[in-house]
């Protein structure tokens, strides 16, 4: 048993929470985090103390989820994993990406699959920790491989399940919990078999050119067109409603309610109406706003005369007073905004304005949902009169870690501002009307006006809000475009599913960059080119000579990699198959690779071959050595480039890479090698012809598997 010096002497290990201990201790909470705190002995903690992104989801444990004989064992390990650091002993056996300590989303797929096990250990009539041994560690790795995850997902939650063992261990009372087997023997046995299905390709499907094209029409005709009237409409139904809240009951407000609605129900007109959750009610506000009186007063009057009936026999239309001067087709998109429209036409204004900005730069949706009012500020005149750029100063949060190489849930700002285009200044415009000074654009307390208040009202707008109101802005528009026969314009459903915010980005990589001048495209439509920081430069070390060195060979690279892609496009119009991880990817690049017909080099063409080389994931290696081309993709690269590198270290080639192609001739070529390697076998002592021979078989057996997974080009495009 650990003794209490040791404890001491050792800072990695945690104190023992009493009932009244803070959930997350106070060392890790940021000073702007205001969520509450739970406590130990709370039934539901609360992890957003973590979260400061403002657009994450807000994350709670409920410990009813984890059986009760477990539970109080299972408090301890989540309470370490929320507060405790792996030691660095252990990080460096699992790589360098292994962190001390994760975020909080991390925490919750750690601690579901945790109580996961839990409740096969209670089922299996289990009810202490400690007597899960190595026999219900291998029984329950096999069910939960059988299961049919993924490969690449089972190492994830293996690995989920060793840091159970970890944090158990930081704990000044451990469960004594066993360490799993795979950790000493390995964990290739207790994976699912590779079935090529796995890759690090990102799996995200760019939207449809069908879809894309009347959404983004529709998205900046909101934005161009229809704003000045909707923002009026709405400050308009405000103003009524405060002055229907404020209402006071006196004999003439109901003298002044009767005079309005009675002659209306006696001469049989249409009646002022509204939807509320899908009825017809009487618009009770509007109504209200007119007379001066109160709810009360025209509820006695609905009852009395029967109006609720009469209001689903003849709705009329509350129209406000504002003025339309948008249009459609060269018409005006509405005679007038009706009052209980304009709080759905609040809603999808913000969405299109999102679209707008979340597209047309190409932002990833956690800085979208991260921009703040100010942060698009007006440029000053330049030294020659002329207006300069506009650009976007926002947060990001992907890869930024603390100084201990932690994740850093506050993101950071983003040290190359984005360059907006005139559309995307206007629809942040728009949402800064919409939002007070130096809030966030789309604040959730602000966009979200039938759930006010309420943990989810802080932040920003959740995704899965953003995602269902687009499909809610879909809806609206082939409505209106049905309705005004408009069919061109209709918006249809999306081959590969839902329109989500995480699918713009991959859009503008896919349906623009993988056109020929597509670069040249995106700095056109978009106003702005990824911009390459040179991590040569960055580094400290580009004098005048390096970096002429430097020069000389991206010139040289480029050249290679534009002949590559030449090859891989003759290749694949003769008629040849291409199989790999990357071969979508392989077929984009060769079709955006220039032709090189001479080695004729202006001294202007060494900073096009940088900026060629920079294009990561699109830009095709050769690799003769490893039969195969390279679609280098830094983040997907197994060969552990140097950060900003922009080419693979092909003597480092891994198999299993998700950068990896392959043509028929490369399986022709791996054949061939096979059969020299066994000439060299045949003449070979015994243990050497042995791997030789097992070399010429791992060569055939990947040539088989390209003729299994071949596909025509035609297939990829």
């Amino acid at each position: 048993m650990t003794s209490a010096l040791a404890h001491e002497a050792d800072p990695y290990i945690l104190p023992t929470p009493t009932p009244d201990s803070s959930v997350v201790l106070s060392q890790w909470i940021n000073p702007g985090n205001t969520h509450l705190n739970s406590r130990y002995r709370d039934a539901v903690w609360s992890l957003a103390p973590l979260i400061d992104n403002p657009g994450a989801t807000l994350i709670s444990i409920h410990w009813k989820n984890c059986p009760a004989p477990l539970r109080d064992e299972m408090k301890l390990v989540v309470w370490s994993l929320i507060n405790g650091e792996r030691r660095p002993t252990f990080l460096r056996t699992k790589g360098l990406s292994a962190r001390g300590r994760g975020s909080a989303s991390t925490m919750m797929q750690k601690y579901c699959e945790w109580f996961r096990l839990a409740r096969w250990l209670h089922q299996q009539g289990i009810t202490r920790l400690v007597d899960c041994t190595k026999d219900q560690w291998q029984a329950y790795a096999a069910e939960r491989r059988d299961e049919g995850i993924s490969r690449v997902h089972a190492e994830m939650v293996f690995g989920y399940f060793t840091d159970l063992w970890v944090y158990d261990q930081l704990s000044a009372r451990p469960a004594g919990i066993s360490c799993p087997p795979w950790e000493s023997e390995g964990m290739d046995d207790y994976l699912p078999a590779a079935d090529g299905t796995d890759n690090a390709e990102n799996s995200t499907e760019p939207l449809a050119p069908q879809v894309l094209g009347p959404l983004l029409i529709w998205a900046l005709r909101f934005v161009n067109d229809f704003a000045d009237d909707i923002l009026a409409a709405w400050a308009e139904q405000r103003r009524l409603m405060d002055v229907a809240a404020s209402s006071i009951a006196t004999p003439a407000s109901r003298t002044t309610l009767k005079e309005y609605l009675l002659p209306l129900i006696d001469s049989g007109a249409p009646l002022p109406a509204a939807h509320v959750k899908g009825r017809l009610y009487l618009a009770r506000d509007y109504v209200a706003a007119h007379t001066g009186a109160t709810h009360a007063q025209i509820e006695r009057l609905v009852k009395l005369h029967n109006i609720q009936n009469l209001v689903l026999e003849r709705p009329a239309p509350c129209p406000l007073n504002v003025p339309v001067t948008g249009q459609i087709e060269g018409r005006p998109w509405r005679e007038h905004i009706a009052f209980s429209e304009a709080t759905t036409l609040m809603q999808q204004l913000g969405t299109a304005a999102a679209i707008v900005i979340v597209y047309l730069t190409g932002m990833r949706p956690q800085e979208v949902q991260a921009l703040r009012s100010g942060c698009c500020p007006d440029p000053e005149p330049t030294t020659d009169g002329t207006e300069g750029r506009h650009l976007i100063r926002t947060y990001h949060f992907k890869n930024v870690l603390d100084d201990n190489g932690n994740h850093t849930s506050a993101g950071e700002i983003r040290e190359v501002p984005w360059v907006a285009i005139a559309p995307v200044v206007r629809a942040i415009r728009v949402l800064e009307r919409m939002v007070p000074e130096d809030e966030l654009l789309l604040s959730a307390a602000h966009h979200d006006v039938h759930r006010p208040g309420g943990k989810q009202s802080q932040g920003a707008m959740r995704r899965a809000s953003l995602n269902r109101r687009i499909e809610a802005f879909v809806t609206w528009v082939n409505r209106e475009a049905e309705a005004r026969g408009l069919l061109d314009q209709l918006i249809p459903e999306d081959p590969f599913g839902a329109i989500g915010m995480s699918r713009f980005r991959r859009t503008l990589a896919w349906h623009v960059a993988r056109r020929p001048g597509g670069l040249a495209a995106l700095a056109i439509q978009y106003g702005h080119m990824r911009t390459v920081l040179d991590t040569r430069t960055s580094s400290g070390y580009a004098s005048r000579s390096r970096r002429g060195l430097h020069s000389v060979l991206d010139v040289e690279t480029a050249l290679a990699a534009a002949d590559t892609a030449a090859r891989f496009r003759d290749r694949t119009a003769a008629g040849e198959k291409i199989s790999g991880p990357a071969a979508r990817r392989a077929v984009t690049a060769a079709g955006q690779a220039p032709r090189f017909e001479g080695r004729l080099v202006p001294k202007t063409f060494a900073k096009k071959a940088t900026a060629f080389l920079a294009r990561d994931g699109i830009v095709l290696y050769d690799n003769p050595d490893a039969f195969l081309i390279c679609a280098f993709k830094h983040d997907n690269a197994l060969c552990e480039p140097e950060p900003g590198a922009t080419a693979p270290r092909q003597y480092a080639c891994t198999s299993g890479c998700g950068n990896t192609v392959r043509t028929d001739t490369h399986a022709r070529q791996l054949r061939a090698r096979a059969d020299e390697i066994d000439q060299l076998a045949d003449r070979a002592p015994g243990p050497i012809a042995r791997k030789l021979q097992a070399n010429a078989a791992r060569l055939r057996e990947t040539a088989a598997t390209h003729d299994a997974t071949t596909q025509t080009i035609e297939a990829l495009t």
